[in-house]
């Protein structure tokens, strides 16, 4: 038997049994290693709210189970013919370089001690970036956590609108007169909710793909509160958000192009309208300096410091905060961590997910089905800004909840190609 066909052996970093707690059943017919310090560092996080903690405490049930059915010093088969053991310190193995306090360089020297010991395939599975390269350093093969990501470098990520060239202005005339043509007609595809812009010299079509067919925008915000659309990406995120068939919306694009501007004012358009009982809007935490605990206040107090992006929209819309702030007091308007989410259930509620780039599909995954019935949720962000370790523009959560769901009619994404926000910042995104 070659080697390429044995079983491998997977050395799972602590990253990513916090990432997905299901990684840990996720090597079928090969062998998992789980490092002593692994369950050290999975042990302080179990008291973590969101999704750390879930997965810690989950890793550290399934594993206490796993005793009565062998010993994970040994090694116990799964279902899937998948073997898990615990492997103690190998610190002997270390090159003396490295720091032995450091969890990271236990895990190299359990990897380098099964290479030397093993015959099979050895691998570090990490979705730390940094530990990867010192791998690499060390001739130890690694590789990031890859179940998630259905994308790669190579692809391109879906941008919710189609360009083509039409060369009959008998279709844009039909188009005009009947209201709606056929995407057969045009010979194309289009994804649900998919916009479409057709050009024919100076003439053009602009509508959006709904049962088959290209419809006009109906642009109902428009007609309702005082935001006017700057540029064709921005009406086609109104027709998205102002649209009650369309519950989940994503909306992507860099700073300034008017993304979180335009959701505010529809989900404030919503709420006068009656559409909505209340505003709910949550984030992932990406601390710097002291974690949301040490910060003084309540909820509310201690969100602010992460809420600047949506006090300015407010400020610039209505000039002052005085309708937010009472709002808020209300309860009508709700800011909370996206950790605090899991159990509630929102109906009627226009629930807002911001900077949802920081966020992995299993706590997207949270929120959403979270969602209740005469509700619509908008997850924002920008792909090439990312903040937290272990995701990229390929793996976040957001990135992936637009892949998966571009298919869905119950669903819409755009992304927002200029910024609005003034000239300066427009000039300095491009050149500088």
């Amino acid at each position: 038997m070659s080697k390429s066909n044995k079983r491998k052996i997977f050395i799972v970093d602590t990253s990513v049994l916090l990432y997905d707690m299901n990684s840990i059943h996720s090597f079928p017919d090969n062998d998992v290693v789980l490092p002593l310090i692994v369950l050290d560092e999975i042990d302080r996080f179990k008291e973590k709210p969101g999704i750390l903690g879930e997965s810690a405490r989950y890793i550290n049930r399934f594993l206490d189970d796993l005793r009565s059915k062998g010993s994970l010093h040994d090694g116990v088969i799964l279902e899937n013919n998948q073997s898990i053991r615990v492997e103690t310190s190998h610190s002997e193995n270390v090159p003396s370089s490295l720091d032995l306090r450091s969890g990271d360089n236990e895990i190299v020297g359990v990897a380098m001690h099964l290479i030397a010991s093993q015959d099979s395939e050895v691998i570090v599975i990490t979705k730390d970036i940094n530990f990867r390269v010192k791998c690499d350093a060390l001739k130890i093969k690694s590789e990031d956590y890859y179940k998630d990501r259905i994308i790669t470098e190579d692809d391109s990520i879906y941008v919710g609108q189609k360009k083509i060239e039409i060369f009959s202005p008998d279709i844009i005339n039909e188009f005009y007169e009947k209201g709606s043509i056929s995407c057969k007609d045009l010979d194309i595809e289009l994804n649900p909710n998919e916009f479409f812009v057709g050009r024919q010299q100076n003439n053009s079509l602009i509508g959006v793909e709904k049962n088959g067919k290209i419809i006009h925008l109906e642009n109902r915000i428009e007609q309702t509160c005082s935001v006017t659309a700057r540029n064709k990406e921005q009406k086609f995120a109104l027709e998205l958000l102002s649209r009650p068939d369309i519950p989940l919306v994503t909306l992507t694009g860099k700073a300034g192009s008017g993304k979180t501007f335009l959701t505010l004012m529809a989900a404030l358009s919503g709420l006068q309208e009656k559409r909505y009982d209340r505003l709910v809007i949550t984030r992932t935490l990406q601390p710097v300096g002291k974690d949301i605990g040490y910060l003084p206040g309540d909820v509310n107090d201690k969100m602010d410091p992460w809420m600047g992006a949506i006090v300015d929209n407010v400020r610039h819309a209505f000039k002052d905060l005085t309708y937010f702030s009472l709002m808020r007091e209300k309860g009508i308007i709700e800011v909370t961590p996206l950790a605090f989410i899991r159990g509630r259930t929102f109906n009627n509620t226009f629930l807002i997910v911001d900077e949802a780039q920081n966020s992995t599909i299993h706590e997207l995954k949270t929120v959403i089905t979270r969602v209740g019935e005469g509700s619509k949720i908008v997850l924002l962000g920008d792909v090439e800004q990312i903040d937290t370790p272990y995701i990229d523009s390929f793996s976040n959560g957001l990135t992936i909840v637009i892949e998966k769901l571009k298919d869905e009619k119950l669903t819409g994404h755009i992304t927002l190609m200029k910024g609005e926000r003034s000239e300066l910042a427009t000039l300095a995104s491009k050149v500088i």
